[in-house]
């Protein structure tokens, strides 16, 4: 066979090229990937063709390489559910055979969640081939509709199961753990002998012990076998080689003690019965635990309602909520949840969104308000219209965004899984070699004691610990996150977060209300009050910017009516200009008057005197010429001042960023406690001043709105949009704030910080514990103290150790806010028609 048939053909899609030039970019990228021998870019297709040498496993390099080129290469991502893994040996091995198929540019596996995130290339490889890939490494692959459908009832299943066979063993463990210690004991092991014969009692506990190792323990050899039949050994192994070393070794012992030593034929059918019990009730506590650390996403798809009252052909009927589709009227009675996003076209009444947004106050609802699906009516009727239903709503985007982010690895889990990869065959070692070295060095008799300490490094190693130590910690840290109205996109954010030394704000609609109002508006020489202010509302009608609503606002309170404007023009951070009554109106900073030649020096003066009162002054010209001078106001937020106080108690560095003149700015910074401002940034250069103070060695997080603030919320460490429940800027900020008040900043914060200690603590406790009690299970000390651990306390030693961290982390849900949200008085208002007596609680 020709080495041209070896050779791979990777094809895939690249997004944002524009002409022959980005394609040429491209394809000089791709070429100097090592193992590239040809690539092809069509810019009518937007796709690459790109030829690898015979084994080459440069996909992710060709990838890396458009990236470089500034263009986006299209790769899909799939989720699936691993049946069967139990410490972070497992996760290791899923991986590495994961990221071996060719095709797939990034494969991660999580414990805790039982699910693997796979990145690949459509067409080098598929799902079914990804699933075999799962089964071959030993394990049982679980498409993800079929394991949403049945998660919390897999979750009890899977501990109903352990329960049972922990009941049944513990029948048998219990009297036979009795006899064994009774006969030890002086006195009454004797009045046992003369009950009956020794050999009858040791027949008795082989009769105990051999239903709990062969029925109750059977999960053991099922995996374990599993495991050491696909060459990776894992907790399973551990157990199995254990128990039965315990059980076989004791069995030949009672039918053959001829063959043993002097003194070394003693049974263990005790030890083999307490292995196996203990280690069910471990894993039984396990399974309890884990069920917990996933409340929160529970929690939240309760909140999905089940069914919904519409209109169908011109009849209200109750309908399953998957069978509503976007423009459906619905009917929301009081005290019922809204079944999905809609906005309001009838009816008015307050909405509790408590439980998405984490306002504390009911929100008016009237005609127009938007709704949210899984919030709860209060005591008005409400008729809405589906703006999004099944996958689209609010909720189901918090849901995602949850999992996703408690799927993500953190970089402390990462090598946490490498050396959990490689631990249980270093402790298969460690165990031979502890055998071997109590054999020929040990004391008589010396095979008794070289089998205890063998059997005991096996069963007091804990991989999974180290496996559960960081996924644990990052489920219950995020769920509490969620329940807070903090939303972290990326479970790598709060590794991110914990670190952050250094805050900085964008100032309009994050740290001051984005609600200004008109203060100040002097004309000049010339010019009419009301006709300058009906020409710049015309113009600022059609902007989006805060600013031009408030003048928008103060004209329309004047009464005045208001012409169309025409050509307009937005000057990104300077101002903005249209045609209005045929006149040429620009409404802008001293820059852009300065850009435009208008000489605006005849009231600097009392533009400067505005600015440091805190105001937005905005030059008017007409024509070229100066017409007017207007300033605005747009207050701190309430909490701001508590929040930055906060963050300065917890060490952090407060900035300020925003496109206002520096007087303004150092007039909100001085009434806030601003450490640093940074004004008249144009919001293209708000990254560069981020990669500024990164370039000074700081962890940056960067607080926007996720809209404007995109290029600074990307470019910074972490990146916190602050939006509401219908506005959540999902694709700006690496953590989003559900709504619109600061005290989300240092809660995230908090708790961030409160996760990565945990998560310290686990691993402290998982690798300490192994560095530790492994020695003392090998009896390295035995020489000094006499201690020899007996295999039944190894084995409930092991299962201590995950109990530990499992609950250590569980310890997150009693985490609180360390900064009390505000309520708002846009909520604090219901509707005048709506009834408060009766508000129902939120569910």
């Amino acid at each position: 066979m020709s080495e041209a048939q070896h050779d791979q053909t990777l094809e895939f899609g690249i997004d944002g090229m524009m002409c022959g030039a980005c394609v040429a970019r491209v394809e000089k990228k791709i070429r100097k990937v090592s193992g590239v021998t040809e690539a092809s870019v069509n810019l009518a297709t937007e796709r690459a063709k790109v030829t690898l040498e015979a084994g080459s496993n440069a996909p992710a390099a060709v990838f890396r390489a458009v990236e470089s080129a500034g263009y986006t290469p299209v790769a899909e991502e799939i989720e699936f559910g691993v049946d069967g893994m139990t410490c972070g040996a497992c996760v290791a091995r899923v991986e590495k055979k994961l990221a071996r198929l060719d095709g797939v540019l990034e494969a991660t596996v999580n414990l805790t969640t039982e699910r693997a995130r796979v990145r690949y290339l459509p067409g080098q490889v598929d799902p079914p081939a990804m699933f075999a890939c799962v089964e071959k490494a030993g394990y049982t692959p679980v498409a993800l509709d079929d394991q949403d459908a049945g998660d919390a009832e897999n979750e009890d299943s899977e501990a109903d199961e352990l329960k049972h066979a922990l009941l049944l063993s513990a029948v048998f463990t219990v009297p036979l753990f009795v006899i064994a210690m009774a006969r030890m004991l002086p006195g009454v092991g004797a009045a046992m002998n003369a009950l009956a014969p020794p050999i009858a009692w040791t027949i008795i506990e082989l009769v105990l012990a051999t239903p709990v190792q062969f029925y109750a323990g059977s999960r053991f050899y099922r995996l374990g076998w599993g495991e050491l039949k696909h060459a990776a050994p894992g907790m399973n192994s551990l157990v199995l080689i254990g128990s039965n070393a315990a059980y076989f070794y004791s069995l030949v012992a009672f039918a053959l003690p001829t063959i043993f030593p002097a003194g070394a034929a003693h049974t263990y059918f005790d030890a083999a019965g307490m292995i196996v019990t203990l280690i069910l009730l471990g894993r039984y506590l396990e399974a309890l635990a884990r069920g917990r650390t996933s409340q929160a996403v529970q929690g939240l798809m309760k909140l999905q309602a089940r069914t919904a009252r519409a209109k169908r052909e011109g009849e209200w009927r109750e309908i399953d909520v998957g069978e509503l589709v976007r423009g459906d009227r619905i009917a929301v009675r009081p005290g019922e949840r809204v079944p999905v996003d809609g906005s309001v076209v009838a009816g008015e009444s307050y909405v509790d969104e408590s439980m998405i947004s984490g306002e504390p106050v009911p929100v008016a609802k009237q005609t127009e308000a938007q709704v949210i699906g899984g919030t709860v009516n209060g005591a008005g009727t409400l008729e809405i219209e589906a703006t999004g239903v099944g996958g689209d709503t609010v909720l189901a985007g918090i849901i995602r965004m949850v999992e996703q982010a408690q799927g993500e690895k953190p970089a402390i889990q990462a090598v946490a899984d490498r050396i959990a990869g490689v631990f249980v065959p270093i402790v298969m070692a460690v165990s031979v070699s502890t055998f071997i070295g109590w054999l020929v060095f040990g004391p008589s008799p010396a095979l008794a004691l070289a089998f205890v300490a063998a059997v005991s490094v096996l069963l007091i190693a804990c991989p999974c610990a180290m496996g559960l130590a960081t996924p644990t910690a990052i489920m219950v840290g995020t769920g509490r996150g969620a329940a807070m109205g903090v939303l972290f996109r990326r479970g790598t954010a709060l590794e991110q977060l914990a670190r952050v030394d250094t805050v900085v704000l964008d100032k309009t609609g994050t740290l001051t209300e984005g609600a200004p109002s008109l203060t100040e508006f002097e004309t000049c020489a010339g010019f009419e009050t009301d006709d300058v202010l009906r020409q710049i509302a015309a113009v600022e009608a059609v902007s989006e910017h805060p600013i031009g609503g408030a003048i928008v606002k103060a004209a329309a309170d004047r009464g005045l009516a208001v012409p169309e404007a025409r050509d307009f023009t937005t000057h990104t951070g300077q101002g903005v200009a249209a045609v209005v009554d045929g006149r040429e109106i620009q409404v802008g900073a001293a820059r852009f008057m300065d850009s435009l030649g208008v000489d605006h020096a005849p009231l600097t003066e009392r533009a400067d005197a505005l600015a440091a009162a805190a105001r937005t002054p905005l030059y008017v010209a007409i024509d070229g010429e100066l017409a007017a001078l207007v300033a605005v106001a747009d207050p701190a937020r309430g909490e701001a001042a508590d929040m930055i106080a906060a963050l300065h108690d917890r060490g952090i560095e407060v900035a300020m960023l925003t496109g206002d003149n520096a007087a303004t700015a150092q007039a909100i910074a001085a009434e806030l406690g601003i450490d640093r401002v940074v004004a008249g940034v144009m919001p293209q250069a708000k990254a560069d001043e981020i990669k500024r103070l990164q370039g000074d060695a700081r962890t940056v997080a960067f607080v926007g709105d996720g809209i404007n603030d995109a290029p600074a919320l990307t470019q910074a460490d972490v990146g916190i949009a602050v939006g509401s429940g219908t506005d959540i800027a999902i694709e700006a900020g690496d953590v989003v704030l559900m709504r619109a008040d600061l005290s989300g900043v240092v809660n995230a914060l908090a708790l961030a910080g409160r996760t990565m200690r945990t998560i310290r603590i686990n691993f402290g406790w998982a690798y300490g514990y192994n560095v530790l009690l492994i020695p003392l299970a090998a009896g390295v000390f035995y020489p000094l103290t006499g201690w020899l651990l007996n295999p039944a306390i190894a084995a409930a030693a092991m299962s201590v150790s995950s109990i530990f961290v499992l609950t250590n982390s569980l310890r997150l849900r009693r985490f609180s806010a360390v900064l009390a949200p505000v309520a708002t008085a846009a909520s604090a208002q219901p509707p005048a028609a709506a009834n408060t007596a009766n508000m129902p609680n939120a569910a």
